[in-house]
């Protein structure tokens, strides 16, 4: 398959990708804005599977322009994307009373809108059976506990869930399925930053493989599915 994944320098993303390389199976192309760490990704990629196609590529989705990603995609995977997996996000943790509108503007650039740019890049070189995979957040889902200082970052994760429930209808003619992963908590810098001291039940490379698997054949049996990933909710 050819695999696009973005936010792959850090985290549950990287592990993802080292993951979907293992086997040999798959071309992927890792998308992140951090060279150096894109760098030290494929250096463990090719470390675990020197035979491995893998494609690191600095790429901010929000701002950077789409032609010369599009023009590389042409180029490497004969135009033609069979997974994307929209991993990329950041976290502001900040009591709500003093958030700023600039604060709100990030995180729906970054967790929301960044994730509409590339879909809709995409989804032409994207052929019937093809999957797209949101990685959204238990901070986003319906019913869950909810935390202070993560109101801005849950409120774009949940715009994220109801984007995928209604991509599923609208491109359901072109036969592309649309899920998303809400994801609890895994052992990242993420996490991290939004629960200092916290120690995660689930490790980033357990949570990458479930993602990495997910997006290869969950779509065999999910449509438009907001599916809770967590043992708990910290």
């Amino acid at each position: 398959m050819n695999i696009i994944i973005t936010g792959a320098s850090s985290g549950v993303g990287f592990e993802a990708v080292l993951e979907l390389t293992l086997s040999g199976k798959h071309q992927v192309i890792a998308l992140a804005r951090s060279e150096d760490k894109l760098g030290r990704l494929l250096e463990i990629a090719k470390g675990l599977n020197p035979d491995c196609i893998l494609y690191p590529v600095a790429f901010d989705i929000v701002h950077d322009d789409y032609a010369d990603l599009q023009q590389f995609i042409a180029t490497r995977f004969n135009n033609q994307i069979d997974v994307l997996i929209n991993n990329a996000g950041v976290l502001i943790n900040k009591p709500f009373m003093q958030l700023l509108e600039s604060d709100f503007v990030e995180m729906l650039q970054s967790n929301y809108m960044g994730h509409v740019r590339i879909i809709q890049a995409m989804v032409p070189i994207m052929p019937a059976g093809s999957h797209i995979l949101n990685i959204g957040s238990m901070g986003g889902f319906q019913g869950s506990a909810k935390f202070t200082g993560l109101s801005a970052y849950s409120a774009s994760k949940g715009a994220l869930h109801t984007l995928t429930e209604c991509l599923a209808l609208e491109l359901a003619e072109q036969q592309i399925k649309v899920n998303c992963l809400a994801l609890g908590s895994a052992q990242t810098e993420m996490l991290e930053q939004a629960f200092p001291g916290y120690e995660s039940p689930v490790m980033a490379f357990q949570m990458g493989k479930y993602i990495a698997d997910f997006a290869i054949s969950g779509h065999q049996f999910f449509n438009g599915k907001i599916l809770p990933v967590a043992l708990d909710t910290p």
